[in-house]
């Protein structure tokens, strides 16, 4: 345990989750299991960056961070990570939504049953 970075300068408790329940997130990096993750080797990846997942959980570590459970439907794998290793899709600020353009609208149907207006259907040609 004496190898904990603890970022003892910041209590994410003092605030209110940064994600909610149901909330879709992306994993900004590759997410490897350190020996938590049961029936997995350690070291062996879980999520890649950039899959999408849910939240679908959200306790507490250290009484000092939150920790999301996340779903991440891709890969099957339900993961406990901070905040700094997730990003939004759903709340995304209204400069950065400016910044994509057109781009913004296909943020609507990542991660989600709904098909981009680009996808052909079934009775489509492609």
């Amino acid at each position: 345990m004496a190898d904990i970075n603890r970022d003892d300068n910041e209590i994410e408790l003092a605030g209110p989750p940064r994600f909610r329940y149901g909330e879709r997130v992306v994993a900004r990096s590759v997410i490897r299991n350190d020996g938590t993750y049961n029936g997995r080797d350690i070291g062996e990846v879980l999520v890649h960056k950039g899959e999408i997942g849910y939240v679908v959980n959200i306790n507490t570590f250290l009484q000092q961070f939150y920790i999301y459970a996340v779903d991440f439907v891709e890969s099957g794998h339900r993961v406990g990570m901070r905040a700094k290793e997730l990003c939004t899709l759903d709340n995304l600020p209204d400069e950065v939504l400016a910044q994509l353009g057109d781009k913004a609208q296909a943020l609507s149907t990542l991660g989600s049953a709904r098909p981009s207006a680009a996808t052909p259907t079934s009775t489509e040609a492609p």
